[in-house]
């Protein structure tokens, strides 16, 4: 009986959250419409640590056996494996691509790096192939940076999560003011967020009657991160906690603005999906390869500073008229048909050449 074929393509899921789950599924539907056979192993979700360091061990352990069991199971080993992120190929089994929004150079400083930043240099030098998500997530490491002639730099597909006629709704049909994603609140600096949309509220005639709808965190969560909210909950907050992705898309959808202050952003997926659906952004200017920060300055600059509350007051009061339809071309390069003609012309022929060169070797 002939041996099966080995899977073209083994993608180890670290999965720590609900974005890069989504952004390795995507990868996976993405390959296989190139014409590629796709295994995903998905590490275990391990027990919550008292520190980044500990938290990444964690991960990192859980994405090594993830690889293992997923390659002991195959009939033949895989042509080629991609590690999502630096943490998941730490203590990688057998050599592979790596993709990551961020290095843990940029987003592990002092303390919380001291066991990852080392062995990060070492595995991107080793990989066959680097896949940041943003060029500024490649420029953010050195070492990546060194080895840039070895590199596809492959966004995250964002659509628009409705038909055209549906999610191109004018202001009169949004009836949320504003919207903010807060699955790590003290990241995602929530405290900001609820401080500005408080001024804004009791300044902005446009706000005064309108809610700020916080996803990605419960109260309980809210509660635990230390965040200041009203006992049995805040006029004009209205939290909904961690929702599946059409339930969430739908509240971008009726909402004017999406609102953020991020301490330190990766890659802005969240804010990304909310220009596509017709959001405004407003959100500071973090540090970090921060992928939605340009198009938010290019969008409407107003929106983007310190100053939050201007910010939303601005988004409120005095929306550009143009800035739905410039954000959906701005998208462009980011949309699944072009994502799709980077994993075929350039991503796919790369993973399976250094598949041979490791063979040959």
């Amino acid at each position: 009986m002939p041996q099966a074929a080995p899977a073209d393509v083994l993608i180890v899921s670290l999965g720590s959250t609900a974005g890069l789950r989504a952004a390795d599924a995507a990868l996976a539907a993405s390959l296989e419409r190139a014409g590629a056979s796709v295994e995903l192993a998905a590490a275990r979700t391990p027990r919550p640590a008292r520190t980044l360091m500990l938290t990444d061990l964690a991960w990192a352990r859980a994405a090594r056996e993830a690889a293992r069991a997923a390659i002991a199971l195959l009939p033949s080993p895989p042509r080629s494996l991609i590690y999502s992120s630096t943490t998941a190929a730490c203590f990688w089994p057998t050599p592979g691509a790596i993709r990551f929004d961020a290095t843990a150079s940029g987003n592990r400083p002092g303390r919380h790096g001291l066991w990852q930043r080392p062995l990060e240099r070492l595995r991107l030098r080793q990989a066959p192939l680097l896949l940041p998500w943003s060029e500024g997530a490649l420029a953010e490491s050195p070492i990546a940076t060194q080895q840039s002639g070895r590199s596809v730099v492959l966004p995250v597909a964002v659509e628009p999560s409705a038909a055209p006629g549906e999610h191109q709704q004018g202001d009169g049909a949004r009836d949320i003011a504003a919207i903010t994603y807060a699955a790590n609140p003290a990241k995602k600096g929530l405290d900001h967020v609820l401080a500005a949309w408080r001024r804004v509220r009791a300044e902005c005639p446009a706000a005064a009657g309108g809610e700020l709808v916080v996803a990605g965190a419960s109260a309980e969560q809210l509660q635990l991160a230390r965040v200041a909210l009203s006992e049995g909950g805040e006029e004009g907050v209205r939290v909904v906690g961690a929702l599946e992705a059409g339930e969430y898309r739908a509240l971008l959808r009726r909402a004017r603005a999406f609102v953020c202050a991020p301490r330190r952003e990766d890659y802005g997926l969240a804010q990304l999906e909310a220009l596509a659906d017709g959001c405004a952004l407003v959100s500071t200017a973090a540090p970090g390869p921060y992928a939605a920060l340009p198009l938010a300055r290019e969008l409407d600059a107003r929106l983007v500073g310190d100053d939050l509350a201007r910010g939303i007051r601005t988004a409120l009061e005095d929306p550009l008229p143009d800035y739905g339809r410039r954000a959906r071309e701005l998208l462009a390069p980011f949309s699944t048909a072009r994502v799709d003609e980077l994993v075929a012309r350039e991503l796919l022929p790369r993973l399976l050449g250094a598949a041979r060169l490791r063979r040959s070797d």
